[in-house]
C-alpha cells in the first residue's frame, strides 16, 4: 500500500485534518489506488466520493435467475455495480447489453469493466435513453432478463459540477446528459408561476410548494438569476423562515430534496421516459423473461406498480411482485442512500 500510494507524488492540499470537498477526497476518486481507503469509507456506511453502491443486489439476482448463455439488458448502467453482478452469472456465456445516458459515466465506467475482463465479445454498452429498449431489441432481439434502476447515481450527485446536490456550490444543471436539453436554471428563469408550483406539487408531493414558488418568482424578477445549487438552497431557506426555528433546519433540508428531485425529473423528462419504457418493457422481453425495477421516489413506484398490475390482468405477464421488496435493515445500516428504495418485478407470459 506504501508503494501505491507513493506514485501519488502531489496529494491536494486541505485545510484541517481530513478532506472536506469532492476534489480534496483523492484517495476515494482512485480506487485502483488506494482501494484500502475506500473499503474505510465503506465500512462506515458512507458511499466514497465517484463511486456508487449498488443497491438490492442479493434480491435482484435472486429473482432474475441468470443462467450463463442468456441474453440480458441492464437499462440504466451508472456506474456498473448490479452490471458487473450480472456478467459474473453469464460466465462468459451470452451476452449483457447496457444503456446510459450520462456519455461522463457511461465511459469510465465501460473502461473499468473492461479492465475486469468484460469486454464487448460479453458487454455491449450503448449511449441511449433507456426509452428507446424497442430500438435495442430491434437489433439485438429479445431479452431473458432486464433490469432497471432508476436512481441517481451517487458518483452524479457528489459531483459538484453537476449541479444535483444542494448541499455543496455547483452550477444548478440537474441534466442526466449535460449536452442535452436545458439545465435547471434555465427551467426556472422561463418557468411561469403556476407551472413551477405545479412541478413541485406533481414531482415531489412538496408542501410549501406554494411558498418556494413565490420566492422563486420574486427572485428572478429581482433580476436575480438563480443559476447555483446554494443560490437555489438560500431560496429555499428564506421560503421557509415563517417555520418556528426548532423546526426549521429539517424543514429546509427536506424540502430542498423535493425541489432538487422535482427540477430533475422535470429537465430530464423523467416520468415520461418512465411511462414509455414500461408500456415497452414487454415487448422486449422473451417468454418467460424476467423485469426487475427499483425506484426512489412515491411518483415512481406508482407508475411501476400500476404498469405491472394492469398487463398482469391483461395476461401479459403471468406474474407480479404481489408486495413491494425492501432492502433490508442491514443493507439501509451499511448504505444510507438505500433507504427509500423499492424494488418491483414481473414475469413475462
Amino acid at each position: 500500500m506504501e508503494n501505491q500510494e507513493q506514485k501519488h507524488k502531489r496529494r491536494v492540499r486541505y485545510s484541517g485534518t481530513h478532506p472536506k470537498t469532492y476534489k480534496e477526497k483523492y484517495k476515494e476518486l482512485h480506487l485502483e489506488k488506494y482501494a484500502d481507503t475506500v473499503a474505510k469509507v465503506i465500512q462506515k456506511g458512507s458511499t466514497p466520493a465517484g463511486m456508487h453502491i449498488p443497491i438490492c443486489v442479493k434480491e435482484i439476482m435472486e429473482f432474475l435467475q441468470i443462467k450463463p448463455g442468456q441474453k440480458g439488458l441492464d437499462a440504466t448502467l451508472g456506474y456498473g455495480g448490479h452490471t458487473l453482478e450480472m456478467l459474473k452469472r453469464l460466465n462468459g456465456q451470452g451476452h449483457l447489453y447496457a444503456l446510459d445516458v450520462d456519455p461522463i459515466e457511461s465511459a469510465k465506467t465501460t473502461e473499468r469493466l473492461a479492465g475486469l475482463g468484460y469486454g464487448p465479445e460479453i458487454l455491449t454498452v450503448r449511449l441511449e435513453n433507456f426509452a428507446n429498449i424497442d430500438k435495442i431489441a430491434q437489433e439485438y432481439g429479445k431479452f431473458d432478463f432486464v433490469l432497471a434502476d432508476l436512481g441517481v447515481s451517487s458518483m452524479q450527485i457528489d459531483n459538484p459540477d453537476r449541479g444535483f446536490s444542494y448541499k455543496t456550490e455547483g452550477p444548478l444543471d440537474l441534466r442526466l446528459n449535460p449536452k442535452k436539453g436545458i439545465s435547471a436554471a434555465e427551467r426556472l428563469r422561463t418557468a411561469e408561476r403556476e407551472e413551477l408550483h405545479g412541478m413541485l406539487m406533481e414531482n415531489a408531493d412538496e408542501p410549501y410548494a406554494a411558498e418556494i414558488t413565490k420566492a422563486i418568482i420574486s427572485e428572478q424578477k429581482k433580476g436575480n438569476v438563480i443559476s447555483t445549487t446554494t443560490h437555489l438552497r438560500k431560496v429555499i431557506e428564506g421560503a421557509l423562515a415563517f417555520i418556528p426555528i426548532a423546526e426549521r433546519k429539517e424543514a429546509v433540508k427536506k424540502s430542498c430534496q423535493r425541489t432538487f428531485q422535482a427540477l430533475r425529473i422535470d429537465v430530464n423528462s423523467e416520468f415520461e421516459v418512465l411511462y414509455e419504457f414500461m408500456e415497452k418493457l414487454p415487448h422486449v422481453l422473451a417468454e418467460g423473461g424476467r423485469a426487475a425495477i427499483l425506484t426512489f421516489h412515491s411518483g415512481e413506484d406508482r407508475i411501476v406498480k400500476k404498469a405491472f398490475k394492469q398487463l398482469y390482468r391483461e395476461g401479459i405477464y403471468s406474474d407480479i411482485a404481489k408486495d413491494v421488496i425492501r432492502p433490508s435493515a442491514e443493507e439501509c445500516a451499511k448504505n444510507g442512500r438505500a433507504r427509500s428504495t423499492k424494488m418491483r418485478w414481473a414475469v413475462k407470459a
